[in-house]
């Protein structure tokens, strides 16, 4: 049963529907993070050997897996990511 209410579409970046002024940045942060686990699990590699790898404290490797992306800039990501693949 419906009742008459439309559901609305999305424009694909959450960040944007939700109206953060930042969003394009923060979906790209966002997409950039997927990657970088993406690597990681692809190459099995700890977050200690991922962290020297990329010349980063563990810690950073940790936070970007549980999406805590607010202390990276777009480059770092960039950075930690060719650093990994």
């Amino acid at each position: 049963m419906s009742d008459g209410s439309e559901v609305p579409r999305g424009t694909g970046n959450v960040f944007a529907d939700l109206g953060d002024a930042n969003a394009d940045a923060k979906q790209l942060k966002a997409q950039l993070a997927v990657e970088i686990i993406a690597t990681l699990d692809r190459q099995s590699l700890s977050v200690r050997e991922a962290a020297e790898l990329a010349h980063v404290d563990p810690a950073d490797i940790q936070r970007i897996r549980k999406a805590d992306l607010s202390r990276f800039t777009v480059d770092r990501l960039l950075h930690i990511l060719a650093a990994a693949a």
